[in-house]
């Protein structure tokens, strides 16, 4: 049975893990709140970029561009899957849904050639060692994340797309659903999906022309281009709010599993001192008895 003085500093100690976790979760509640209303506020900018990207791709050639191109020769049956993962940990099973999802998609395309994109320091740490080639790793993101990011991210995967060296990119992210819910997401990302138009219309509705300057061409190889970084920039916020709601909810369960500790403490600490008290109590009877 440990002794009284071990049980009052375990009880410490458990305090002080107590008052960390409550701060984490204040901390990661209020980053999550920025880190929603950037991902709230990107949304309608995907939205807004394929509805545009559809009324061109109406009226030019949309299979001559390379980024839509399906390759069936050099380099076919090779990918680029790219795992976007935390810096840090603490957040649950953020981090590990990630890796699951990647060991996942491996079981289900053994034959495949498999190149890996890590994003994160965890990612690199969890995904790094398992002898898969890394086509590039970026960590230690900035807290505020922006275009450059996604830029950074995108521009090896086009370009391995490009020249054949990879026939598709995957994206794997955790997206944001709500506090308690993140969803681990795997889309394709290259080549590009076939863009349809958001709002869907009536064959007999008149259909409205644009004048556009310069061609319809040129403004589609530049939209197309941005779509997919905006993709990446979009799957980066999707993943920093996950990252901040699945620590949050980590922390906030964290807490509580202290307070019950703490109860469950205080209580064999209350009967360990009763012990000794009842124990001391029966010496000093015992020993008036013998005088």
């Amino acid at each position: 049975m440990p002794s009284l003085i071990d049980m009052r500093r375990r009880i410490r100690a458990v305090k002080s893990t107590q008052q960390i976790t409550k701060a984490m979760k204040m901390v990661a509640a209020s980053k999550l709140r920025r880190a929603q209303e950037r991902v709230v506020a990107a949304r309608p900018f995907a939205v807004q970029a394929r509805r545009v990207l559809a009324s061109i791709a109406a009226r030019v050639d949309a299979s001559a561009h390379p980024l839509l191109t399906r390759h069936e020769g050099a380099g076919s049956g090779s990918t680029l899957l790219i795992a976007i993962a935390a810096d840090r940990g603490l957040c649950g099973s953020f981090n590990t849904n990630v890796v699951k999802a990647v060991g996942q998609f491996l079981r289900e395309n053994p034959g495949r050639r498999i190149s890996l994109g890590l994003v994160g320091r965890k990612s690199r740490e969890m995904l790094g060692r398992r002898g898969f080639p890394v086509r590039f790793a970026h960590v230690n993101l900035p807290k505020v994340l922006h275009f450059a990011e996604a830029e950074a991210i995108a521009s090896p995967a086009v370009e391995d797309f490009i020249t054949g060296q990879v026939d598709s990119v995957y994206l794997v992210y955790n997206e944001f659903k709500s506090v308690i819910q993140q969803r681990v997401v795997v889309e394709q990302l290259l080549p590009v999906p076939p863009i349809a138009p958001v709002d869907s219309t009536s064959a007999s509705a008149p259909q409205v022309d644009y004048l556009y300057e310069p061609s319809p061409e040129r403004i589609f190889d530049k939209l197309l281009t941005q779509l997919v970084q905006a993709q990446v920039l979009r799957a980066l916020l999707e993943s920093n709010a996950a990252f901040y709601a699945a620590q949050m909810t980590a922390m906030d369960a964290a807490t509580r599993n202290s307070s019950d500790m703490l109860d469950s403490l205080t209580l064999y600490m209350n009967k360990i001192r009763q012990a000794a008290i009842t124990r001391e109590i029966i010496e000093v009877v015992s020993g008036a008895q013998a005088l």
